[in-house]
């Protein structure tokens, strides 16, 4: 077998391991953010993952108010490493204000996502009737309230339904196209 039969499922590991960790990563900072439930089982297996890392760098990297500026240096940090990781799997070796500005994007693009999906299940539950005693709904409704709230009095109910979702909804979109591609292109030109 040639090193070239191990690329795709190295690529594929490192991606899967550094993306799940971000996640994790990126939920306990809009969970701390929103102010969710630091008591919540799901908020509590958030902590007791990414603790060991963002404890070290809080004793160099204070908050700015609500905002976690150490869980942000190591987002990252880990993006830019997981992406160099996988460039070099690939052959390739991006100058460092390329994989600098390529992991804003990447980050920025999983922020947008959470989001948006996080929007579009509460609307479907929306639908199913009051289920706020689970767990994980009591973190959605934490994490979208304030995006909908604010959209609520731009948007009100009209005959009974709720439209709130569609603002933010078309916002993240709107983000997405005018914010994604000049960031690509960016790091594709400094590289």
């Amino acid at each position: 077998m040639n090193q070239a039969y191990w690329v795709a499922p190295a690529i594929f590991l490192a991606d899967t391991l550094f993306s799940l960790y971000l996640f994790a990563l990126m939920l306990r900072f809009l969970f701390q953010w929103s102010g969710a439930d630091y008591q919540n089982p799901v908020s509590q297996f958030l902590i007791r993952v990414t603790h060991p890392p963002l404890r070290f760098l809080r004793q160099y990297i204070p908050a700015l108010g609500r905002v976690d500026t150490a869980a942000i240096v190591l987002m990252l940090a880990l993006q830019m490493l997981g992406g160099y990781l996988i460039f070099l799997i690939q052959g390739a070796a991006p100058s460092f204000p390329a994989l600098s500005i390529w992991a804003v994007a990447q980050l920025l693009e999983l922020l947008l996502n959470i989001y948006f999906y996080a929007i579009i299940i509460r609307a479907l539950l929306s639908w199913l009737g009051p289920m706020r005693y689970n767990p994980m709904i009591s973190l959605l409704y934490s994490l979208t309230e304030p995006l909908l709230h604010a959209s609520r009095r731009l948007l009100p109910a009209a005959g009974g339904i709720d439209l709130s979702p569609i603002v933010p909804l078309i916002g993240i979109q709107l983000a997405r196209m005018l914010l994604l591609p000049p960031l690509q292109q960016l790091a594709t030109l400094l590289n």
